[in-house]
């Protein structure tokens, strides 16, 4: 981490909106700080409600035998089969037997989608989860996670279209840890790497505050938007009566 860089990041945050809370990131090492895995706070079953604990400025380590949901496990890297009878459970479930979720119509439409995002291994034995202003100088991070409101959001969005013709943002199905680990992690090893709108998860959204939404970043196309931010729409008139919504 380019500590200049991260302190640029948080001046520019606080310039354009004010008190709202940085994001997290992510990054994969096999050393995590000793301070970290101390006080690292795995106080949900859910991935993504341990996610708050972060965003208040606590460390997350996160490894295959840490106690919580499978699916963020596979998501991670850490487990690459599903559990049994998964596509029914993502759909119609088994009469007597299993209540589907119903976020798919059929089995086969689970089958087709799970071929389209294969598991992957983890490169690391642990995930760490840690805010902006938390970074240390010998940490990378691999994704940047925003989970905000509208508001937030949409100038993300807004910044993540500023420089291309093409769409910069997708939404793909997905859980909601795979929305912030697993689509932008795949999204980082492109040339043009895209931005991810995401925890539309049903199950997932009861951790998150109701009006929030995640925006997740790869780390090359962040720095790209925040290199653009003075010279983009948040100098603009525009900007400024959305912006008193914020300060």
């Amino acid at each position: 981490m380019d500590i200049t860089f991260q302190s640029d990041f948080i001046n520019k945050w606080r310039q354009y909106f004010g008190q709202s809370r940085l994001p997290i990131c992510w990054f994969y090492t096999n050393t995590p700080e000793k301070d970290d895995l101390e006080n690292s706070a795995n106080t949900n079953r859910c991935l993504i409600g341990n996610l708050n604990n972060v965003y208040d400025g606590k460390p997350l380590v996160y490894q295959k035998s840490t106690s919580g949901c499978p699916g963020g496990k596979r998501y991670a890297g850490f487990v690459q089969k599903l559990r049994p009878d998964f596509r029914y459970f993502l759909s119609c479930g088994i009469e007597g037997e299993m209540e589907g979720e119903g976020y798919k119509k059929t089995p086969e439409l689970v089958d087709e989608q799970m071929k389209l995002f294969p598991a992957f291994e983890a490169p690391a034995e642990f995930l760490v989860f840690k805010r902006w202003d938390k970074l240390l100088a010998v940490e990378n991070p691999e994704v940047v996670v925003f989970l905000d409101s509208p508001d937030v959001i949409s100038v993300l969005f807004t910044l993540a279209n500023f420089d291309l013709t093409e769409h910069g943002v997708i939404a793909p199905f997905g859980s909601g840890c795979s929305s912030v680990i697993d689509h932008p992690r795949r999204e980082s090893f492109k040339e043009n790497p895209k931005c991810i709108l995401g925890m539309f998860d049903i199950s997932a959204r009861p951790f998150v505050h109701s009006d929030f939404l995640s925006f997740a970043i790869p780390y090359k196309r962040f720095n790209e938007m925040v290199v653009n931010m003075d010279e983009s729409f948040l100098t603009t008139k525009s900007w400024k009566t959305l912006q008193n919504r914020l300060l």
